[in-house]
């Protein structure tokens, strides 16, 4: 019977809280675990809540269901919000292959950035050099991703486009992921194969 009722509780409060639509942030918390949890994309909780950016604070009420609000394009769109996801990862350590642990290579840390995004993207620089749309050098916005040869084999290395003439991407020269100068670089600015559009 305690079993039951514990259940019964626990549905009645869950019930109330999908009725309520409505989520109060806690300590911890970020966009995408909040998003996760109420079955939606990081991109679609901002465009529900009309947010330019993916700060949130201890105490704020999320709407978690509903028709998204009409104030213009979610920072995705716009690229406000990259750089917040980009910086939020900066400082990992480099190293061939990892995927998380403390750890990054220049790929797994565009899919990590782009993952906080709400975006799925491939594992490999290769792969992401085959999705999105081709853009180009004029044309960079926030969150295009930026692709070089640096092996003399194809690409080999990605990083993301953050405005004002920099990327965002792990570099194995410094071993850690950085915001850096992207054609005001001859290193970068020798190597660079092309761009990738994935955000709309």
């Amino acid at each position: 019977m305690n079993v039951l009722r514990s259940f019964l509780l626990t549905a009645a409060f869950l019930g109330s809280t999908a009725l309520a639509g409505s989520y109060t942030v806690r300590g911890g918390d970020t966009l995408y675990r909040i998003a996760q949890a109420h079955g939606m994309s990081t991109q679609q909780l901002m465009e529900l809540n009309g947010l330019q950016n993916t700060n949130i604070e201890v105490g704020q009420a999320l709407t978690v269901s509903g028709t998204p609000k009409a104030s213009g394009p979610v920072a995705a769109s716009g690229g406000v919000s990259v750089r917040t996801a980009a910086s939020r990862y900066l400082g990992l350590r480099y190293r061939l292959g990892a995927t998380g642990g403390g750890a990054v290579d220049c790929s797994s840390y565009t899919q990590l950035v782009f993952r906080n995004l709400g975006i799925s993207i491939p594992r490999t620089a290769a792969g992401q050099w085959r999705t999105g749309s081709p853009v180009s050098s004029r044309n960079l916005r926030e969150g295009d991703l930026v692709f070089f040869n640096t092996t003399g084999r194809g690409v080999s290395h990605v990083g993301i486009y953050v405005g004002g003439g920099q990327m965002a991407n792990a570099n194995s020269y410094y071993g850690r992921s950085m915001i850096e100068p992207l054609f005001s670089n001859p290193y970068w600015a020798s190597r660079y194969m092309g761009a990738r559009r994935v955000l709309r």
